[in-house]
């Protein structure tokens, strides 16, 4: 794939262990760590589980952009959508997102649901641009480790 803003081929690839510093530091880069999510632990639980990925947008093996993906049986989540301040807006979001969809439609989700932070104007903007609609329901959390 190559998109507008660059001359060499891009790919979508399912990261490894050896990728989760570059994710960490491009997710602290975005804002998308905060202090009470080990952002490590989500990198490890992704790869371990059985239905779960995160994916890589990567140029000259540089990691630019990541989504987590998930299936619970029923429907597919994402989390972790970061694009590199330095190459947002080339279109490597919807690519990300293009690639979640797919990879959740393989592993037979009928629908993609994803939590965005109520301040968070800019990702709701994102999302609608790209055909995702607010649904009325509120996320109740509970934590299970203390």
């Amino acid at each position: 794939m190559t998109l507008a803003n660059y001359d060499c081929p891009m790919e979508i690839v399912e990261l490894v262990r050896e990728d989760c510093a570059s994710a960490i530091a491009l997710w602290a880069e975005t804002g998308l760590t905060r202090p009470w999510n080990d952002p490590t632990a989500d990198f490890e639980r992704a790869l371990e589980g059985a239905t779960s990925a995160i994916l890589g947008f990567k140029r000259d093996n540089v990691l630019l952009g990541t989504v987590m993906v998930g299936n619970d049986g029923h429907r597919g989540w994402v989390y972790y959508l970061s694009v590199s301040n330095a190459h947002r807006r080339a279109g490597l979001g919807s690519e990300l997102m293009k690639a979640a969809e797919e990879w959740l439609r393989r592993k037979g989700a009928v629908k993609v649901q994803l939590m965005v932070r109520n301040e968070n104007e800019s990702a709701f903007n994102f999302y609608e641009r790209i055909g995702y609609e607010t649904n009325d329901v509120k996320v109740l959390s509970r934590w299970l480790q203390e």
